[in-house]
């Protein structure tokens, strides 16, 4: 049950972000009118308008959520700050609110990050897989190395098992074609 709230609360968090951003981008004017009223550049419309986008499909896939959760954080505690910070005013308290709660979940999610059913869950198992593969191949080569030190492994057909270097260590030699 953890593994599917975490997974909507995943992408519910998203949401919010894709849709403003796709918003943005639609509205570039509005947005830089909106813009330009805090102090900032218009210009600033387009670049805000795909960081929200991009930062909201990265959350939602669970790829680099813990980069793009505190990125989100940060942008959610700055638009509380420059835009809504007139708390006399009842709704622009109200969207303070929300964006301090928004940036709580991100925070959450920061945290909490390695979830299923997300890109770094499925990264992070495949590194364990190799690590795992790799571990056992050495483990394997050593047990080899060891046998072939004692002289209990003997060699497979078509090989030879001398000491070449003079180390102590017995070394396979696979013979050539017509017997060269």
């Amino acid at each position: 049950m953890n593994v599917i709230a975490a997974f909507v609360g995943r992408i519910l968090l998203s949401i919010i972000f894709i849709v403003s951003g796709a918003s943005k981008l639609f509205d570039s004017e509005g947005t830089g009118a909106m813009l330009a009223s805090a102090g900032l550049s218009p210009s600033l419309a387009l670049p805000t308008g795909i960081f929200e986008l991009v930062a909201g499909l990265a959350i939602a896939l669970g790829f680099m959520t813990r980069l793009f959760a505190i990125l989100l954080a940060g942008f959610c505690l700055l638009t509380a700050l420059m835009f809504h910070n007139e708390f006399t005013d009842p709704m622009q308290a109200a969207m303070a609110m929300k964006n301090l709660a928004i940036a709580g979940g991100l925070l959450c999610l920061f945290a909490h990050s390695q979830m299923r059913w997300s890109y770094d869950s499925m990264r992070l198992e495949r590194k364990a897989e190799i690590a795992r593969r790799d571990a056992d191949a050495r483990v394997h080569d050593a047990e080899v190395r060891a046998a072939r030190a004692e002289g209990r492994v003997a060699a497979a057909p078509g090989t030879t098992v001398t000491d070449v270097d003079g180390d102590g260590r017995p070394e396979v030699r696979r013979r050539r074609w017509f017997g060269f």
